[in-house]
């Protein structure tokens, strides 16, 4: 197979640790006291070099530093991997960095730190700029904190910031998801996440009787965010993703994140952190006294930090093909599924195509309609549509 983007590879860089777990959080991340926290920075560093090695034949052209909340630990170490990633792996020197942030976490010296280190690109976890949505969410910042951090993010010589924003919270009204909507877009940040809210099975919010948006609500605010955010002159590129500029000006789009729905090869260090190089999928454990002391023996080998691996077939690249690639709104290179798996596209899946195109959830677009992607009904209901592209 043809890989999608040869000899590149993307990173992303696990911090796992964060204050306090918010009620609707279900990622891998947790408190832990310096003395571990600087076992694990120890062990990562480790992984970076050994990884290094065996992948210097690629060049690196997006770096994601996630969490947890990498705002949290010392901005120090953090800049650290960053160093030695430069280091140690082919960096391009273009290539987009990212790194995530809490407003109740990136103080005014972090932030310039970061950005003297080279990130340059930024996201805040905002969520809501209503102050009792986020006592209920379980953030530990306020609407003022968030502004705080975006401006000071900006004197730190940032210019490529990306918000998140969430929807359907508990308690939340059509009003006052528009009112934060409105007042984020009034700091003018270059890139908006926006996600409805998920209650997850293990989380906080589980347990707990909610006032939750009904469906029509929800679907509302979907409809509100389309509407503000094109408004300001943001096009929507993925299903939860805007980004400043025409469509056509994908200057702000995130480029780490396409690396996924593109299919790309991407690395993941750190805990329980994913996978994905040459078809090949795995994971690292996710318990981090194992992953500190395998690291720490200089003789381990990766199978001893990695789990869960899969050489993918055929049938599963194709279905990943489709069903990530039409989460972005310009859809899938008809052309380039040739080129890639030997057969037309409409061979393999041309009764669901049919489908679709008949129901007008589904259409040819693009220079010589060489994309294929979904309508904007189609993106309403797009798990539905996207669901019958496994093979």
């Amino acid at each position: 197979m043809i890989s999608m983007l040869p000899k590149t590879l993307s990173l992303y860089v696990h911090i796992p640790f964060c204050a306090r777990k918010c009620n609707y959080c279900d990622f891998l991340s947790f408190n832990a006291e310096k003395e571990l926290m600087d076992e694990y920075f120890d062990a990562l560093e480790k992984e970076i070099s050994k990884s290094a090695k065996e992948y210097k034949d690629r060049t690196v052209t997006t770096i994601f530093f996630g969490g947890g909340t990498p705002s949290f630990a010392d901005e120090k170490r953090v800049c650290g991997l960053l160093q030695r990633i430069r280091d140690e792996f082919n960096v391009s020197a273009d290539a987009e960095i990212s790194i995530e942030v809490n407003p109740a976490s990136a103080m005014r010296d972090k932030l310039v730190s970061y950005r003297a280190a080279g990130f340059n690109r930024l996201s805040i976890g905002c969520q809501s700029l209503s102050d009792d949505e986020l006592k209920i969410l379980g953030r530990l910042h306020s609407s003022s904190m968030f502004v705080e951090t975006f401006n000071n993010a900006r004197n730190a010589g940032f210019d490529n910031i990306n918000v998140d924003v969430m929807s359907a919270l508990p308690g939340q009204s059509l009003d006052s998801y528009g009112s934060t909507l409105k007042r984020v877009l009034e700091l003018e940040p270059e890139h908006i996440s926006a996600y409805s809210l998920i209650i997850e099975e293990g989380t906080p919010f589980y347990d707990m009787e909610l006032d939750i948006p009904d469906e029509d609500t929800d679907r509302a605010m979907y409809h509100e965010t389309k509407r503000i955010l094109k408004e300001h002159g943001f096009h929507r590129y993925e299903i939860s993703n805007y980004a400043l500029g025409a469509g056509d000006d994908d200057a702000y789009e995130c480029r780490h994140n396409k690396v996924y729905w593109q299919r790309g090869n991407y690395l993941g260090l750190g805990l329980g952190a994913a996978s994905m190089v040459d078809n090949v999928r795995w994971s690292n454990i996710r318990d981090i006294g194992t992953y500190v002391k395998e690291l720490a023996d200089a003789e381990s080998s990766f199978d001893k930090i990695r789990e869960n691996v899969e050489e993918l077939s055929v049938k599963a690249q194709m279905e990943e093909f489709m069903f990530l690639g039409l989460r972005l709104v310009r859809g899938v290179n008809v052309r380039q599924f040739k080129e890639t798996f030997g057969k037309d596209i409409s061979d393999v899946y041309g009764n669901v195509i049919d489908k679709y195109l008949g129901m007008g959830l589904l259409q040819y677009a693009g220079d010589e309609e060489n994309y294929l992607s979904l309508t904007d009904e189609g993106l309403d209901v797009s798990n539905t549509v996207m669901a019958d592209f496994l093979l």
